[in-house]
This record gives structure tokens, C-alpha cells and sequence, in this order.
């Protein structure tokens, strides 16, 4: 099968590899649509490598046709449509996938709309959900609020009722947020988080979803209610914070937590996906919820979307199709 590697250079080119072997508890899915996400950059940067025994190849979540069922497996045929994550090997013609991270794709989406899907809104769900433990009517404050995961978690908050307030960059993705069903918006490049919250949401935020780090952590501690809960997903902003004010942490019970996904556990997946599939999968079929796509670009581009998406220019996900 075709697949995109990486080489010494850390340019990408299309290779040949043998298809992967299907194991006990395992699907084979021929894919149909791949979702980018910031990992594969990383990755492709030799700093990101995937968890011990998992593919070598590029692509946290496909979408697509299963074609084999392994041992153990009752619960999916042949001829399925689904959506889901895999540790690695997502940047090819087939892949291996644990058969309890697998997500049947709703019937009005197409592939390209189901590759949309998993990384953004799981690692959404979980953050807000799972760590966060976020309860109808808190306020909360999404930074990158029309990236992937900014935009799914949106949505997710504003399903039970939240009063969702997020950060972007310019216009064009404040107008998006909005549409995705943000209250507030704040446009970070013409008005400081900090000083808007002040001036405008005196009592603060429940639940802060970062993704940026850096000086963003003592901000977040400024805006922070009462219990506040501050889940950090990633560092675009910078590796290391100002130093913090422990005081301020402790007068506002601040919990900080960072996650990750990738690598947790295979049972930890199947707890979440199947949480998230009882409680919101449904909503795509009502349209409560939708997959955002920015640019839906041929796989063997994948170099194009990678440029894209370090441009930080994007309204939801890039998407690469296999033909």
C-alpha cells in the first residue's frame, strides 16, 4: 500500500509498505479521508514520536470503510462506515484500528466531514467533560476559539447550555465563532483578554481551555473564578510561563490540569469514545452539532496542508482525501 513517509530532510514523499497486519480486537479500514491535526507537524519535526508500538507513520484519525474484521470482533461488519483514532498510521491507503475507538460515521456526513471528527471533538469532550467535569450554565473561556478543537469545543459547551466565551485573532474567525454559537468574543489582537474580563465578567470563568501556554498561564490564573478548572492542551505560546503567583491559585482554588491524548491507554479511548458516542453522536444527526472544515486538499498534498496549518490561519480542520 502507498502511505506518506518523511525522510532525512523532513520532506514528505509518497512510499510503498506492506498492509498492516490486523490483530485480535483490531479492524482493517480502507481510508477514505484523513484529518490533519498539529501532532503530524510535530511529528514531522522529530518531536512528537509515536507511542511505543504503534505505527511510525503520520495520522492521528481517519475515516473511512472497514475491510477486515479481526478475532474478537462482533461488533462491526464489513462494509461499515466509520470514523475514528488511531496512534499513528493515519497518512495512508489502510490502517489498523482498535475496534472500541471506532465511531459509526452518521449517515448524512460524508467522509470528508467524519475525518473531521474524532481528535477535535474527543479531545474536546475529554477536556471539558472527563477533566473539567463542565455543568450547564458555567462560563467558559476557549482560547483559539475557531480552531479545531476550539470550534468543537464551542459547540460541545453551548450543547448544555454554557456561556461560552472565546479568543481569536481577527474578524473573520470572530464572525465563525459566532456562528458556532460563541456569546462572547474577543479579538486578542485588538483587546487584552484580561482587561476585557474585568470590564466586562467581573465574577470569571469556571473553565478555561488553553492551547497556548506560555504567559497565557498567569493570564488565565487573572480571569479564573472561584473552583475555576484551567485545562492545557498545548504550548504554541511558548514552553515556559512567567512565574506564578501561588496565592492567587490558592485564594481562587484554581485545579490545573494538562492532557494530552495520544498517548493514553487503549481502555481509556474506549471509555471516552464510548461516552462521547452516548452522549453527543446523535447530535450530529439533528445538526446540533457539525464537523468544521477549513480546505479539503488531496492526501498526496499533505505537504500544502501542513504549510496551512503552521500559518495558524485556519477555521477548523484541513482535511486530506484519498481518491
Amino acid at each position: 500500500m502507498q502511505f506518506i513517509d518523511i525522510n532525512d530532510s523532513q520532506q514528505l514523499f509518497v512510499n510503498e509498505t506492506i498492509m498492516p497486519e490486523v490483530k485480535v480486537g483490531q479492524c482493517l479500514i480502507k481510508i477514505h479521508a484523513i484529518g490533519v491535526n498539529r501532532a503530524d507537524l510535530l511529528q514531522r519535526a522529530g518531536k512528537y514520536p509515536p507511542p511505543p508500538g504503534e505505527s511510525p507513520i503520520l495520522g492521528l484519525e481517519v475515516c473511512g470503510e472497514l475491510v477486515e474484521i479481526g478475532e474478537g470482533v462482533s461488533n462491526w461488519s464489513v462494509g461499515d462506515k466509520v470514523l475514528g483514532l488511531v496512534a499513528g498510521g493515519g497518512y495512508a491507503e489502510y490502517a489498523t484500528i482498535n475496534s472500541e475507538h471506532l465511531i459509526k460515521l452518521p449517515d448524512h456526513l460524508n467522509y470528508q466531514q467524519g475525518a473531521a471528527i474524532a481528535e477535535v471533538f474527543l479531545t474536546a469532550f475529554q477536556s471539558l467533560f472527563t477533566i473539567a467535569n463542565l455543568q450547564p450554565n458555567e462560563n467558559v473561556l476557549i482560547h483559539a476559539g475557531a480552531s479545531g478543537v476550539g470550534s468543537a469545543a464551542i459547540q460541545l459547551a453551548k450543547a448544555i447550555g454554557c456561556n461560552v466565551t472565546v479568543t481569536v485573532s481577527n474578524d473573520a474567525k470572530a464572525q465563525a465563532c459566532s456562528e458556532f454559537g460563541a456569546d462572547n468574543i474577543i479579538i486578542y489582537t485588538e483587546q487584552d483578554f484580561v482587561t476585557w474580563k474585568k470590564e466586562n465578567f467581573k465574577q470569571g470563568f469556571d473553565v478555561i481551555l488553553d492551547v497556548v501556554g506560555g504567559d497565557y498561564l498567569n493570564k488565565n490564573i487573572d480571569v479564573a473564578g472561584l473552583d475555576c478548572r484551567i485545562i492545557m492542551l498545548a504550548m504554541l505560546g511558548g514552553r515556559f510561563s512567567e512565574p506564578v503567583d501561588f496565592a492567587k491559585l490558592l485564594g481562587k482554588r484554581i485545579n490545573l490540569h494538562a492532557s494530552t491524548l495520544r498517548n493514553r491507554s487503549d481502555d481509556y479511548k474506549a471509555k471516552l469514545v464510548n461516552d462521547f458516542v452516548s452522549k453527543f453522536l446523535s447530535d450530529f444527526d439533528t445538526g446540533k452539532l457539525k464537523p468544521v472544515i477549513e480546505q479539503v486538499i488531496p492526501w498526496l498534498e499533505a505537504d500544502k496542508a501542513h504549510s496551512l496549518m503552521a500559518a495558524n490561519k485556519n477555521i477548523g480542520k484541513y482535511i486530506l482525501t484519498i481518491a
